[in-house]
């Protein structure tokens, strides 16, 4: 894999090159991400351009263009290239070499080689290590064995998880007893990728934090999220936390020292663990708009997604200030008719909220697929985890 240095020399962006609304911006993958991308992207002038295997996108509804083809079209990325200005990617599982070889032909400031680290478990941990952040002790496993002498070591539960290919909770086993060991490893080993155990890490809140980092090297926060998860899919966000200034200013500190340590153009979510004892390690990276981040769209003075667009055209970073508290709700394919059902009964907001409804334009509501998001706007979090419960849409 090489690294982030084009063929003639030159570094993968330019601190004085700035991308002006008017240009087209392409996108690598054509999901929810990309679609909140160009719309939050258009109002300030931008085009757009998309690159996705699915005809009628939710990214492809709303840009000039959309390219249907795999990931790994090296010809349609180049004729994305052609049509674009900037390229940026919605989602990591993009194709890293595609990437890479788009900074030879176009304009890609994020660069691939952060893409080639978190598309991977093991390079992602090695990587924030390198940043001087912590996380959870882990080990590579290559055979049963080993995976019973790690076992040992770090005690049960723990979590053995594949190197590539996970996302909300797939890719992953907790091994709660020695029992289930060897058919945690044959299960996993299918995947035919690497795999690493995690020691299991008690934790007290689920956080994340969103940065922004510039071409020219300004870098911004967003405020920290609270997250609670539901079968291992994000359930819902709160925002403040609920936690106190000190774990606050820590994880926002982290956050930058990533974005810094791993030169970051665009955006990267944090994904931390807090202990009861207060320390915080980080699980995971994103290096794009991330669903913790949704709440921004109504509550924060700048949207992480008008926020990632000025980052990669260099513009100056916008106001990340809460302006209101929040509770951010995923809408799964389960949850889209009773919200319909809802949306047609109301007959006027609940008082003292203001309810805002993101739907993502997918064509078949599937159990369990991200479908839209509800941003609760709220001067009382209680108040809003009230109503979302009252609705029974979010029941188990």
């Amino acid at each position: 894999m090489q690294n982030d240095i084009v063929r003639d020399g030159t570094k993968r962006y330019d601190p004085a090159k700035t991308i002006l609304p008017g240009a087209t911006i392409g996108v690598l993958g054509g999901g929810q991400l990309g679609r909140m991308l160009a719309l939050a992207g258009s109002h300030m002038g931008y085009r757009f351009a998309t690159l996705d295997p699915t005809e009628d996108s939710p990214c492809g509804q709303v840009a000039g263009k959309q390219l249907v083809a795999k990931y790994d079209d090296a010809e349609a990325a180049r004729e994305l290239a052609r049509l674009s200005d900037v390229i940026t990617y919605e989602f990591e599982n993009v194709d890293a070499d595609v990437a890479a070889m788009l900074m030879n032909e176009s304009y890609v400031p994020q660069g691939s080689e952060l893409l080639y680290t978190t598309q991977h478990r093991l390079r992602e941990k090695r990587a924030i290590e390198a940043a001087g952040v912590q996380v959870a002790p882990y080990e590579e496993i290559a055979s049963v064995e080993q995976l019973q002498a790690a076992v040992a070591r770090f005690g049960t539960p723990c979590v053995l998880k594949t190197a590539t290919g996970g996302y909300d909770g797939k890719g992953q086993w907790v091994i709660r007893s020695e029992s289930e060991i060897a058919e945690a490893f044959e299960t996993l080993s299918r995947a035919r990728t690497e795999l690493v155990l995690e020691k299991f890490i008690r934790f007290e809140r689920e956080l994340s934090v969103i940065a922004a980092r510039s071409p020219r090297g300004e870098v911004k926060t967003f405020p920290v999220a609270e997250n609670i998860h539901v079968d291992n899919i994000l359930h819902l966000s709160i925002v403040p936390a609920r936690t106190n200034e000190a774990v606050i200013r820590k994880a926002e500190e982290l956050a930058v020292r990533i974005a810094e340590g791993l030169d970051v153009i665009g955006l990267i979510a944090v994904e931390m663990f807090l202990t009861p004892e207060g320390e915080l390690f980080v699980n995971e990276l994103a290096p794009r708009p991330h669903n913790s981040g949704h709440y921004t769209m109504e509550a924060c003075r700048t949207s992480q997604f008008e926020q990632h667009v000025r980052s990669i055209c260099n513009l100056p970073l916008g106001s990340t200030e809460l302006l209101t508290p929040v509770v951010m709700v995923n809408v799964l394919g389960e949850h889209v008719q009773p919200l319909l059902d809802l949306l047609a009964a109301e007959k006027e907001e609940p008082e003292s909220l203001a309810v805002k409804v993101h739907l993502y334009g997918k064509h078949e509501a599937k159990h369990k697929r991200k479908m839209g998001h509800v941003n609760v706007l709220t001067d009382d979090v209680g108040r809003a985890l009230d109503w979302i419960a009252r609705t029974g849409i979010w029941q188990a």
